[in-house]
């Protein structure tokens, strides 16, 4: 059921990343395909495509539960997360991602509006910050969030969106907080925090329908469009 519009200030923006505000033109499979070959998943095999379809299927969840559950065992999980994360760290490295056309400008509108914007994650700390320094972006918002900073628990729970709000201080109540992401967990953890606007976006991993199932108040071209969609909804 799509909520209503707000009727309170949005003060405060909790902003996905890769799909949402980064482009990274698939990396996600190919650092995948890297990590199910350390662990002996053959390429080209119905195994490896199970898994793929997991992994395109959870897109926006917190990578090691992701890995948790193609791989089970814990130590098994952990030595795929390291090289998955090793494989995305060295793709970022050479130059394979770039800001989604006019994220950049969204967020500094967003915040000439006097609101403000956390950047989050489902990528472990390492990663997300070798894609903030990749893009040049470390001083672009007062504070960035990925899993282990919420206490380890990603999307679809809506911790880093509740740890946005403590943290930040910028809102009196999560009625005030947006959220905005590509996929579907994106919506259903802003759905989960009580957010008053939760807006799909049409740039990363997921459709309109889906979003739409999920939860989104909002579905948008891209987050360009997120300035001018809050500043009519308050």
């Amino acid at each position: 059921m799509v909520n209503e519009l707000s009727t309170h200030r949005t003060g405060l923006v909790v902003l996905d990343m890769a799909g949402t505000t980064v482009a990274d033109g698939g990396l996600v499979e190919q650092a995948f395909a890297a990590a199910a070959r350390e662990l002996g998943v053959e390429p080209d095999s119905a195994d490896h495509a199970a898994k793929l379809e997991y992994v395109r299927a959870t897109m926006g969840e917190s990578k090691i539960s992701v890995f948790r559950h193609l791989f089970g065992e814990e130590a098994l999980a952990q030595q795929a997360n390291v090289a998955f994360e090793k494989a995305y760290g060295t793709l970022v490295d050479g130059g394979r991602i770039a800001p989604i056309p006019g994220a950049r400008e969204a967020v500094e509108e967003l915040q000439e509006d006097g609101r403000t914007v956390v950047l989050t994650t489902g990528f472990a700390r390492v990663t997300q910050d070798a894609i903030l320094d990749a893009l040049g972006w470390r001083d672009l918002v007062g504070l960035t969030l990925c899993p282990a900073d919420a206490g380890g628990r990603g999307r679809p729970y809506p911790d880093m969106v509740l740890a946005a709000f403590l943290r930040t201080g910028a809102v009196d109540g999560v009625q005030d907080v947006a959220v905005a992401g590509d996929t579907a967990y994106d919506m259903l953890s802003g759905v989960r925090s009580g957010a008053s606007v939760v807006a799909g976006v049409l740039t990363g991993a997921h459709g309109d329908a889906a979003l739409r199932e999920a939860g989104a108040t909002h579905v948008l071209g891209s987050v360009a469009e997120l300035p001018a969609l809050l500043r009519g909804t308050g």
